[in-house]
């Protein structure tokens, strides 16, 4: 019971927007902002629990993953000869995707379309770490452009609508690019930075609810957007977990999984190889994200997103909650940051910044105040669970 107390008496974060009670996990440092968390007897919070009886049971990293990633390479190459590229890779210039990059060149050889989409929020090292990255590793670079009139309307809708999970219409524009660009041109595997080393917590739904919900997308749009959007490439979930899966044959593939990936130590590398920069925080490879996640999200919401991630960390051994907790003390962004990334966005989205404020000031609202298809992405996470397709992040 001496843990419980010790994980209440942490301070009470400025930003804390829960209902609840504060407490923190004793093992983690994942809290009640997450307000669907729970807490055993000693105070070891359930994405804890998650991890030790979900993802340790059949995360393979030792021989067992060397031999399952190399089985799965024979079959890529195999299936990709006499084709001008055996698989596709999304390019965003963060860590996970850029290592991933250089182990699927360097070490096994094959051959990717490395392909990036630009939403209009690439920052200048996402930029410079793509291109060093290409130049190095001696390939080509496939961009497509979204068309920024719709993407900024979309960005707008989502504003307006009052939800947390603003940075859908960039992260669905980059799936849907990647899936229907792969379908287009019968390239049957896709590779993906995802992994467990980094993200074995899961970000609370309630904050970063499924990006490929068309229900929900429709209802947004239909009440928020003023544009057609005839061009932004939509897929729903049953498109590309369903259609291009098992009738198309594209399979992802996430290499990290199968060998020790440790973050810190992927990064020097990345630095020391490839003149690589590193990002202050996860997901900062985009300008719209760094505000979402640096600012928007704790400030208006009261969720830190680096909970999850540096709870990744913890949990696979790269980092000390000690560590996590001083980290957590000052905020993502400065002062002097947040007022030039605000100015930034409101400029970039053609709007002033006393209409963003109105935003920000605006009632805050959830997934559930809008059509939505929650119901069906839960039955098909356990279905495909239970037929050993998807090793799901339980909670």
């Amino acid at each position: 019971m001496n843990l419980v107390l010790d994980s209440l008496s942490l301070p009470i974060p400025e930003n804390y927007r829960g209902k609840r009670e504060y407490r923190i996990c004793f093992q983690c440092v994942m809290d009640t902002s997450d307000s669907q968390i729970s807490f055993d007897n000693e105070g070891v919070c359930d994405h804890c629990h998650s991890f030790s009886e979900h993802v340790l049971p059949n995360w393979h990293t030792d021989e067992r993953g060397k031999q399952a990633l190399e089985k799965i390479v024979a079959k890529v190459k195999s299936d990709g000869k006499n084709r001008d590229f055996d698989c596709i890779m999304g390019m965003s210039g963060g860590a996970d995707s850029s290592y991933m990059l250089h182990v699927a060149v360097k070490d096994f050889g094959l051959r990717p379309l490395v392909f990036h989409v630009d939403g209009g929020w690439n920052s200048q090292i996402g930029t410079n770490n793509i291109e060093v990255l290409i130049k190095g590793l001696g390939l080509d670079l496939y961009t497509e452009v979204i068309n920024w009139q719709e993407m900024r309307d979309f960005q707008l809708a989502f504003f307006k609508s009052g939800v947390p999970h603003i940075d859908i219409p960039q992260d669905h524009a980059f799936i849907a690019t990647l899936y229907n660009f792969a379908a287009k041109h019968k390239i049957k595997y896709i590779l993906n930075g995802g992994n467990y080393s980094t993200e074995c917590v899961r970000n609370p739904l309630e904050f970063f609810y499924y990006g490929t919900d068309m229900a929900q997308i429709r209802d947004i749009r239909r009440q928020y957007c003023t544009n057609p959007m005839r061009s932004y490439p939509f897929s729903s979930i049953l498109r590309h977990k369903v259609y291009l899966r098992y009738i198309r044959r594209i399979q992802v593939i996430k290499p990290l999984n199968y060998f020790p990936y440790i973050k810190a130590e992927a990064m020097q590398f990345l630095k020391d190889t490839y003149g690589w920069i590193p990002y202050p925080q996860k997901h900062f490879e985009s300008r719209f994200t760094r505000f979402f996640e640096g600012y928007w999200l704790p400030n208006k919401f009261g969720f830190d997103s680096r909970r999850v991630q540096y709870s990744s960390l913890i949990l696979t051994g790269q980092m000390t909650r000690d560590q996590a907790l001083q980290l957590l003390q000052a905020p993502a962004l400065s002062d002097d940051e947040v007022r030039t990334e605000f100015e930034y966005i409101a400029k970039k989205l053609g709007i002033s910044t006393d209409e963003l404020q109105g935003y920000f000031d605006a009632q805050n609202k959830s997934y559930k105040d809008y059509k939505n298809q929650e119901a069906m992405f839960v039955l098909g996470a356990k279905i495909l669970n239970w037929l050993g397709v998807e090793r799901a992040i339980k909670r």
